[in-house]
């Protein structure tokens, strides 16, 4: 009982600073306010971690590779944390799986950001199109890279947007190739597949 409710800790906690990790990568990669009292809060809390990290990964053409690997870093040491708890020691294992696992599963939460800000985005334009709100600011930000080439291949029609639809349909798509992935690397059948 003990090892599950540590588990559970570490799956939690390692989750939601890996969600603040990806979503600096994300805010590069969409290049957003940084300005944003929101993203000033995700920079502060990942700086420490990323700054002695990106002294060896710099980043290129505008994509913070540090974040990337500190996610994927993070990732695989939970899922060793959480292999020594259920094994009760150190377990035997492949350290290529392990990171093969934690790179699936560090895809499919970026998936998972980019499928509820889409939600987000899309509930906001109903309830207040016109919010200045920061954090709506920051998810729209998010989401307009993968938006953007939805829209210019299928325009508004009548002034409705049907770009959502199709973005869900790809986020979809990726997260089943993940989530079979997955099971092919063997994560599903210890229940690790977060």
């Amino acid at each position: 009982m003990l090892a599950d409710i540590l588990i559970t800790i570490l799956l939690i906690a390692s989750t939601f600073y890996m969600t603040i990790v990806l979503l600096r990568f994300l805010l590069q990669l969409a290049r957003a306010d940084f300005y944003n009292p929101i993203s000033q809060f995700v920079v502060k809390a990942t700086n420490p971690l990323l700054r002695p990290l990106r002294r060896i990964i710099p980043g290129w053409g505008g994509v913070d590779g540090a974040s990337l690997v500190l996610a994927i870093i993070i990732q695989a040491i939970t899922f060793f944390l959480i292999l020594v708890l259920l094994n009760g020691g150190i377990p035997m294992f492949n350290p290529v799986t392990l990171l093969v696992w934690a790179v699936l599963n560090v895809l499919d939460l970026i998936v998972k950001i980019y499928f509820w800000s889409v939600i987000a985005v899309v509930v906001v334009s109903w309830i207040a199109p016109h919010s200045g709100h920061p954090a709506i600011q920051l998810v729209a930000q998010i989401t307009e890279p993968v938006m953007r080439p939805v829209r210019n291949v299928m325009p508004a029609m009548g002034g409705l947007d049907l770009s959502p639809i199709v973005v869900f349909l790809i986020l979809n798509v990726i997260s089943v190739v993940i989530d079979h992935m997955k099971l092919a690397a063997g994560l599903g059948a210890i229940g690790l597949g977060m």
